[in-house]
């Protein structure tokens, strides 16, 4: 996996006020169409000045990394997310903001999973994309790729405003780790319905700094290891034990995220109930959460949840899939206990869930 590197310098000949690393992984922000039978592929990123005039009026020092080649969103997997934590890791003290330019399909997820690995993070990350290709009359690219460098540029008093990973689209500002792709048509891709924006972007970017995170204490660190062996297994009526059973004992499986019903409700066959409590007697660490947009687990709330806390499910709280997937990938990797490993699922690491003290006794 290499990068393409390019300087460029948008307050020329001014002093700039701040650096930027613009990183290009690929996706449609980044396409323009082929002169000669119109296909889309991937623009020379030493032209964005061209092809995004308004850039001129930012005053910073802009650097680009482009993968080479790019890729489709749909082909990120957990190789890409720690280059990813290691390129800002290298650069982190040489820029003052970083902007991740990334398909939309699998953007939460990537935002979620360096949310994990850059633990005390102080400076802004900021995943951004498109609908419409940069190339095309209508595009939404230039309106986010602008947006998100002056949010990443921002500061006051020497102090990065939104010291943490988020997505911007649109004209919001989301929690990369509580964000969810809720649209492939609109330009309002993206939904966070369990957390308030960061901030919204009209005539003026509007911060909402109660609920931005708070500077870190410490420095920097990095991770590098994410554990891949995990499944997702949704649950529908009439689910039947064979789909369920082939998931639960998939060679090598060490994590499971179970997306349940409502506050976190699944059904009481009692095939299902063995089989649940057989992976968890067999080492398999099950994060229990809820398919409702909105929803929160509250497992003991109905009969239908309390079995699954008895037997040793983890209850995820209101973790979006896309959060639990990937903390559930990065908790597993540090070599925790099984009561270390449930702990650290059930705590806020990085503003992913809301934190109301529902560890549960055991």
């Amino acid at each position: 996996m290499k990068f393409l590197k390019v300087n460029i310098n948008t307050a020329a000949p001014r002093d700039p006020e701040a650096s930027i690393l613009l990183i290009y992984t690929g996706g449609t922000i980044g396409m323009v169409s082929d002169k000669q039978d119109e296909h889309l592929v991937p623009f020379d990123f030493s032209e964005v000045i061209h092809r995004v005039p308004e850039m001129r009026q930012f005053k910073v020092m802009l650097t680009v990394l482009s993968l080479d080649p790019p890729i489709d969103s749909s082909n990120i997997g957990v190789e890409h997310w720690v280059k990813l934590a290691q390129v800002i890791q290298v650069n982190y003290q040489e820029y003052d903001g970083f902007v991740i330019l990334h398909g939309t399909d699998t953007m939460a997820y990537s935002a979620s999973a360096l949310s994990f690995l850059l633990e005390n993070l102080g400076k802004p990350v900021i995943f951004t994309g498109a609908q419409v290709p940069i190339g095309r009359m209508r595009t939404d690219a230039r309106r986010n790729l602008i947006t998100a460098l002056e949010i990443a540029s921002a500061h006051r008093m020497g102090k990065p405003l939104v010291p943490e990973v988020c997505i911007f689209f649109n004209t919001l500002l989301l929690r990369g780790n509580r964000s969810t792709k809720v649209e492939s048509r609109h330009f309002n891709a993206f939904h966070s319905g369990k957390y308030a924006p960061l901030a919204k972007a009209g005539i003026d970017i509007e911060y909402n700094q109660t609920v931005i995170l708070d500077p870190p204490a410490g420095p920097l660190r990095v991770y590098g290891e994410l554990e891949s062996q995990v499944a997702v297994l949704k649950l529908f009526p009439g689910i039947n034990e064979a789909v369920v059973k082939a998931i639960l004992n998939a060679k090598g499986l060490k994590g499971l995220v179970l997306e349940t019903f409502g506050a976190g409700n699944a059904p009481t066959y009692p095939w299902f109930l063995k089989l649940l409590r057989d992976a968890v007697k067999r080492g398999l660490t099950i994060l229990n959460v809820s398919q409702c947009e909105e929803g929160e687990v509250n497992q003991g709330q109905y009969e239908t949840s309390k079995y699954l806390k008895d037997m040793g499910v983890i209850g995820g709280s209101d973790l979006s899939t896309e959060a639990a997937v990937t903390k559930l990938m990065f908790v597993l990797a540090q070599n925790l206990s099984k009561e270390e490993i449930a702990e650290a699922l059930q705590n806020d690491l990085r503003g992913e869930l809301t934190n109301r003290n529902l560890l549960e006794k055991r």
